[in-house]
């Protein structure tokens, strides 16, 4: 990106991806091949209506159409990918004296699920960003409305004393303080720098804090209840006197840390520590709480009232800081005075700890963070994704991009100017009331402003009603990750997840935020397309399921669906099998991933689609005719050692029944014996026969083959393993009987 005039410095720059001018051609021609397919499948519709394959024949049409029209929207995400860089001390130099204050959200729902220690270590990593502390201030909100959760955070607040002078010393990374001293104690050997005497002793005095720290959070959690000492020390667990439940209970606000309180709010140094607020806003059984976003616009108003920051970054409570420098790369962003004014939001990628060498559950959607959202960013933007995003204040209250308006922005000056004037006893009770269930009736809020409510998935809508107002988004993906959170460690955490995800992104697809139409004429032509990409996942689910049964079916009954390789017309479906998966491979290896993870990744996205996303559609289709309604679904965040242990083996955790696991056992089993049956049909035929056969049946041989192959963790899972986590017996019993059915049904229809 060039100066526009020589007094200009820009603070970030942007490139184009090599590599366009080889994979548009090949694109090109892959869809030329797709379209062949298709006139294949109109012009060799069986003439006999009687004996039925004229209907399976039209079913493969529509799923081969599907297929393409699917892949022809993706391509959107892969024709222009561009790639930033920015210029941190160029942004020092220039307005270190300027910068704006932030506001920090880190969400918290259930202290069973997500764990104190964590949500603590990631509000710690936050706190100690390389960026002034007095303009920095961190907002918990606790769904969970739990006192131990706040006991964690008390606690947190006395140990940042200690740890953000300690990472400002010996430049710290990462900051979150369970993650750094594991990394710290597990590779000290290969760097000198902790051969350092003074870093030594002081380190060593900081984890025997943070260890003493821990014992008391995990004894409280582990008791269920706060010590009695604790409770009279501190008067905000007062506020837990007219509680409930976590379902029924008043706003509970603390302000923890704050300038107004000179004696508490300074580090061992005396540095003024970051602002920091616990918020559960008040909950009745009669009034909806809209959960995630009905949290995060309760943030928005109570920080509007105690620290009003024009910058807000939003994360999960189990996506910690990996990089203190990740809101200076943010500003970049926003404060370019050629671009920034057309900023509404930097997302960052979402990247895991514990994802294995294999990423056995597909967990780092390496396509989608090295590839698609490169790819969107191109067309004018990422989605908003729910974590890792830093926004400007008033884009997430509504605000519309005015081009001459917009680049007009005092940056410094985030004062709230009534705050000033008010103690802290005051601030809190005035702030309170904006956290009540009633302050949103008959207003905006969830509508136009703030978050928008009615979908599970609220933040990908709220990015898409921000890009229709006129606003452009920016995806940065340093080569330091700014986040890591923790991925799940089963099977079934990972399919329930993604049936949430797909589940909101269909029903957005069907809703007045439509991509369709809400966003038509707003945003680009290739951005809407990118959307619908994601929103019409769940409608993957139909296409992916016939071929996982049908083409294996009939295969056993003799009858080819495909054309036989002598065909002219067997051409095009070799090109693009072997042109599509070789792609798919280059694509997967260029962006880190491993074969073996592209295999992986390549099963996860055949049982997402035949479950995850079936779940999802059948679900949204219910929700559409009033039969049912979505529920949130919180993935846990900790695992027990049985399953870690296998998890860190890579071996697939299955450990239950499931509705989703009696679907993959069940097409798993179906095409295990369609392809036995062809080898004993094979070994009965004579040489020639069997030539002839397989050259006609090829495609069907390959297509169950290659679904066979990558079924095996769902053998071993039901005949092979013993430990906890196969599949259960009854199961292994249920779906073989299913699958038999179908095999004898289509037998009876011979």
């Amino acid at each position: 990106m060039g100066a526009v005039d020589m007094g200009y410095s820009p603070l970030f720059e942007t490139n184009k991806g090599r590599g366009s001018v080889i994979y548009r051609p090949f694109a090109i021609s892959l869809f030329v091949a797709i379209f062949f397919i298709w006139v294949y499948r109109l012009t060799h519709i069986p003439s006999k209506v009687e004996d039925g394959n004229i209907w399976v024949w039209l079913g493969m049409f529509g799923a081969d159409l599907w297929f393409g029209l699917y892949w022809f929207l993706t391509q959107a995400l892969r024709w222009n990918l561009i790639f930033r860089q920015t210029f941190k001390d160029t942004l020092s130099q220039r307005y270190e004296d300027k910068l704006p204050g932030v506001d920090i959200y880190v969400c918290t729902a259930d202290p069973e699920i997500e764990p104190p220690m964590m949500v603590i270590n990631t509000v710690l990593s936050v706190m100690a960003y390389d960026y002034p502390t007095h303009k920095l201030s961190v907002y918990l909100s606790d769904d969970g409305g739990s006192d131990i959760t706040f006991y964690a955070l008390l606690e947190a607040s006395n140990f940042a004393k200690h740890w953000l002078p300690f990472c400002k010393k010996f430049k710290v990374e990462p900051r979150s303080p369970a993650a750094y001293f594991n990394n710290i104690f597990s590779m000290a050997h290969q760097n000198n720098q902790y051969d350092d005497h003074t870093h030594t002793i002081e380190l060593a005095a900081i984890k025997k804090l943070y260890d003493e720290m821990e014992k008391r959070i995990e004894d409280s959690t582990k008791m269920g209840e706060v010590p009695k000492e604790a409770r009279l020390k501190h008067k905000g667990f007062s506020q837990w006197n007219s509680y409930s439940s976590k379902h029924d209970h008043d706003t509970i606000l603390q302000i923890i840390l704050d300038k107004k309180d000179p004696n508490n709010s300074k580090d061992v140094d005396g540095v003024v520590l970051p602002t920091l607020v616990y918020l559960a806003r008040e909950k009745r059984p009669q009034h909806s709480h809209n959960f995630k976003a009905g949290a995060m616009n309760s943030l928005l108003r109570v920080s509007s009232s105690i620290s009003n920051g024009k910058i807000i970054l939003n994360v999960d409570c189990d996506m910690y800081s990996n990089n203190s420098e990740s809101v200076r790369d943010a500003l970049c962003f926003f404060m370019d005075e050629e671009k920034g004014h057309e900023i509404a939001f930097v997302q960052f990628p979402q990247n895991f700890e514990n994802v294995t060498k294999n990423d056995l559950y597909g967990s780092c959607l390496i396509t989608i963070s090295q590839v698609e959202f490169h790819g969107a960013d191109g067309l004018g933007g990422p989605l908003y994704v729910g974590t890792g995003c830093f926004h400007r204040r008033d884009t997430l209250c509504g605000m519309k991009f005015n081009n001459g308006q917009n680049r007009i922005n005092d940056w410094a000056n985030n004062e709230n100017d009534q705050s000033l004037e008010e103690n802290l006893q005051e601030l809190e009770e005035r702030s309170k009331v904006l956290a009540s269930c009633t302050y949103e009736e008959n207003t905006l809020w969830g509508k136009e402003m703030g978050l928008r409510y009615g979908c599970p998935v609220e933040d990908v809508i709220t990015g898409l009603a921000i890009q229709s107002n006129g606003w452009k988004s920016v995806y940065y993906n340093p080569k330091r990750k700014a986040f890591l959170g923790v991925a799940p460690t089963t099977l079934h955490q990972t399919l329930v997840q993604h049936k949430r995800w797909s589940e909101g992104d269909f029903q957005i697809l069907l809703s007045k935020y439509s991509p369709a139409w809400f966003a038509h004429g707003r945003i680009s032509l290739g951005l809407q397309m990118g959307y619908s990409t994601y929103c019409l996942w769940a409608s993957n689910s139909l296409a992916t399921l016939y071929y996982s049964i049908i083409p294996s079916l009939y295969l056993l009954k003799g009858t080819s669906l495909f054309p036989k390789m002598s065909s002219p017309w067997f051409i095009p479906f070799a090109y693009v099998i072997i042109g599509e998966t070789s792609y798919s491979l280059l694509e997967f290896l260029f962006s880190g991933g491993t074969i073996q993870g592209w295999w992986n990744d390549l099963r996860i996205w055949l049982y997402k689609r035949t479950t995850s996303y079936l779940f999802a559609f059948i679900d949204t289709i219910l929700k559409l005719f009033g039969v049912s309604d979505s529920a949130f679904v919180i993935t846990a965040k900790v695992a027990g050692e049985d399953v870690s242990k296998r998890y860190e083996k890579e071996i697939m955790e299955f450990g239950t029944s499931s509705p989703m696991f009696t679907i993959l056992s069940t097409l798993a089993l179906l095409n295990l014996f369609c392809f036995l049956g062809l080898l004993k049909d094979a070994m009965l035929r004579e040489g020639i026969c069997t030539l002839e056969a397989f050259e006609e049946m090829f495609l069907q041989t390959l297509l169950c083959g290659f679904l066979v192959l990558i079924n095996l963790p769902i053998y071993q899972g039901l005949f092979l393993r013993r430990d906890n986590g196969r599949l259960p017996t009854s199961l292994a019993i249920k779906s073989t009987a299913l699958a038999l059915s179908l095999i004898i049904f289509l037998r009876s229809l011979a």
